[in-house]
């Protein structure tokens, strides 16, 4: 776990303490990151959670953090979302612990800056495995063991690369795509009891993927340029979004995706020479 992955020392409450109060949420890519935050913002909102990650040490330690810090449950679970198996052995263990899961967030993502020329199959594949396979692997797994009977609601976390294109980011881009295509589906499927949505974050600071994509200082100021409300984004603004998400303040939304980027979508502003220099 990085530097980055530890728990606010303040929180500001934009809705009520109690609003996640008895739920449970599933989360994979829990162990770190955006979706570290996403389980510590559910747990300080009276949320019990699962965190699931390749790396049991690693969501191990993350779940220590975030019960010392919210006094909520965290249980910790390795699974590999590519891996149905894994995924089944996983949630079952979820409901033996919890005996329900509420809410899911499809987190677990793998990504690499380069550009399509130089891309193996086996380099496409594995994105699309983690990324979309595995959305679709742990979403149907949970809808057969729990929200087929009971109702729920699932949320995928996917990006706003496909919307204009963006440099050495086709792998990525057509992933998160996927997502958002079986998101629409399956929100007409699965209702009336289940809803899906999509969280598409921008530019988030102290990220994994931001120091990745981001990591020259020239890209950097490009991008913050671009941006209309002209900073980048935090881990806090996505959880706050999913805190909506997951909760029945959205009861009447389903099959849409919310996008978290300051406008910077809408601006098309990819620093093509700065890209060319990487």
């Amino acid at each position: 776990m990085n530097e980055d992955d530890t728990c606010l020392e303040t929180y500001k409450h934009f809705f009520a303490r109690d609003l996640l109060r008895n739920k449970v949420a599933f989360i994979t890519g829990g162990g770190s990151g955006i979706c570290f935050r996403i389980a510590e913002i559910f747990m300080r909102h009276q949320c019990n959670v699962v965190i699931a990650s390749r790396k049991l040490e690693r969501v191990e330690s993350a779940a220590k953090k975030l019960r010392d810090a919210t006094g909520q449950r965290c249980l910790a679970v390795q699974l590999d979302v590519r891996n149905p198996t894994d995924v089944n052995v996983a949630i079952e263990k979820a409901i033996k612990e919890f005996g329900k899961i509420d809410i899911l967030v499809n987190g677990a993502a793998g990504n690499f800056l380069c550009p399509a020329s130089n891309l193996t199959a086996n380099g496409f594949k594995t994105v699309i495995s983690i990324d979309t396979l595995g959305t679709f692997n742990v979403s149907k797994a949970i809808y057969d063991k729990w929200m087929m009977e009971h109702g729920g609601t699932i949320i995928n976390i996917t990006a706003t690369l496909h919307y204009t294109g963006v440099p050495m980011q086709m792998h990525a881009g057509a992933a998160k795509a996927a997502i958002e295509a079986m998101s629409r589906h399956l929100a007409v499927e699965w209702g009336p009891n289940i809803r899906i949505n999509c969280i598409a974050p921008g530019p988030i600071e102290r990220t994994e993927g931001f120091r990745r994509l981001g990591g020259a200082s020239a890209v950097k100021d490009a991008y913050q340029e671009t941006i209309p409300l002209q900073r980048f984004g935090t881990r806090e603004e996505i959880a706050n979004a999913c805190l909506y998400f997951a909760s029945d303040v959205s009861s009447y939304t389903t099959g849409a995706t919310l996008v978290v980027d300051g406008g910077s979508w809408m601006t098309s502003g990819t620093p093509m020479k700065t890209f060319s220099k990487l």
